[in-house]
């Protein structure tokens, strides 16, 4: 989608914390509350947190955000696209815009937690076509049988 606009995103807007809330129901209707590890938007605005909308004209499209975990590792949270543009490869757009956003800030490795159900198999394709890879629970996670942990290497 090359005419896709990426933007830090103050999470004002009532489009993008409407596709957040969307995002928030998807997980708990995918998964146990104990088992939902997206952040809502307070946990988003959080200073270790930079939140990313993508954009086509006026309309929110995707969503996305980058956490810090240290100065060398970050976590991709709350990756989202708006129903109408699934498919088109704006998840895509979103995820390579984090990565690179991860890559200029220094980072060398990127990690991930998505779902373990049928519900997550696209984005989990998705991860993998990207070049992350399973791995088992980092930061605070635990081991969970509806997550599934995954990392990347962003050295160049």
């Amino acid at each position: 989608m090359p005419d896709l606009v990426f933007a830090v995103d103050d999470l004002a807007g009532s489009a993008t914390r409407a596709l957040v809330a969307h995002h928030l129901a998807g997980m708990h209707a995918s998964s146990p509350a104990e088992s939902v590890f997206a952040l809502d938007v307070d946990g988003l605005r959080h200073p270790d947190v930079t939140f990313f909308a993508a954009t086509l004209g006026d309309e929110v499209v995707a969503i996305g955000a980058l956490k810090q975990l240290d100065p060398q590792n970050g976590e991709l949270k709350s990756m989202r696209v708006a129903d109408a543009y699934l498919g088109t490869g704006a998840g895509r757009a979103m995820l390579r815009h984090l990565v690179a956003e991860a890559r200029t800030r220094g980072m060398k490795t990127l990690w991930l937690e998505t779902g373990s159900t049928e519900d997550f198999v696209p984005a989990r394709r998705l991860y993998e076509a990207e070049g992350f890879v399973e791995c088992g629970p980092f930061a605070d996670y635990r081991e969970n049988p509806f997550s599934v942990f995954m990392t990347l290497s962003v050295v160049e």
